[in-house]
């Protein structure tokens, strides 16, 4: 399990031997998210006050209950171990960091689903389809589950932001969708690969209201090399100018040591009737 103690040997280790150390939160790099970061910058919804991002995560089942992941002793949960890179987004457009969480969650579904015997390996190249589904009807999944499929968070950050984050594993469909909102307007993203758009309301409008004259609607052209909408790509390039010049990565290991810990003290919460968590200060 990582815990905020280790996280923070590591960063003393870099420091300690001058090592160049470098984060992988590809998120950072999507086009879609740096199009939405723009945005805010602009100064176009106003100052930042609200923040939430529901995560639809429909491969839940495949990809974390039928290996590693299912079990809190290797993952610790998946407000970290998949949460951790949306927390980062949300600290990003909302430019500040998470000072005190608390989290709900529960193991909902897949704990009813058919097990694979102990010791049969999970099959990753063949066991992911779409066609697995309805949830309750597959198998194959880890002899130990024990980490939740369903889980939101409360953020408070230290620029008086409040956030949420929503993680649900057992969706029929895949998308992240954030929404900030500020003292003249709401923006939100509609997807986030390999097509996508951003919304921005900057009046009041009647209902939900999509007309040109109170929005605008940024269409992102995602369809590019590489997997995460390109994400991959740019970020590998980031880190062989990194290793090779003295430039800066495109994220700070503070942006991602605090959306971790974040995850971690949440996760505390979540385990331990919701109470409320702070999140501790660098110990380097």
């Amino acid at each position: 399990a990582i815990t905020v103690s280790g996280c923070d040997a590591l960063i003393r280790a870099a420091k300690t031997n001058n090592a160049k150390f470098f984060i992988g939160h590809n998120m950072r790099y999507m086009r879609v998210i740096n199009e939405m970061k723009r945005i805010i910058g602009s100064g176009m919804i106003g100052e930042v006050k609200t923040a939430w991002c529901r995560h639809f995560i429909n491969y839940g089942g495949d990809a974390y209950f039928k290996d590693w992941h299912s079990e809190q002793r290797y993952s610790t949960g998946l407000l970290l171990q998949k949460g951790a890179h949306d927390i980062d987004v949300l600290h990003y457009l909302c430019g500040g960091y998470t000072t005190r969480v608390t989290a709900m969650g529960s193991l909902s579904v897949y704990d009813r689903c058919e097990r694979r015997a102990s010791g049969e390996l999970f099959d990753v190249h063949t066991g992911w389809k779409l066609t697995n589904w309805p949830p309750l009807e597959q198998k194959g999944f880890s002899p130990i589950i024990d980490v939740e499929d369903q889980s939101m968070m409360l953020m408070h950050l230290d620029n008086g932001v409040q956030a949420c984050y929503l993680q649900n594993h057992f969706t029929p469909d895949n998308c992240r969708n954030y929404t900030i909102i500020g003292t003249n307007g709401r923006i939100e993203n509609v997807g986030d690969y390999p097509e996508c758009s951003i919304r921005v309301w900057t009046q009041r409008v009647k209902g939900y209201g999509l007309s040109p004259t109170v929005h605008a609607d940024f269409q992102i052209d995602m369809v590019e090399t590489g997997s995460h909408g390109g994400a991959d790509v740019r970020i590998v390039d980031d880190f062989i100018k990194y290793l090779r010049t003295d430039s800066q990565p495109g994220v700070p290991w503070i942006a991602a040591r605090n959306s971790v810990v974040t995850g971690i003290m949440a996760t505390e919460s979540l385990r331990n009737g919701s109470i409320p968590k702070d999140i501790p200060p660098p110990t380097n």
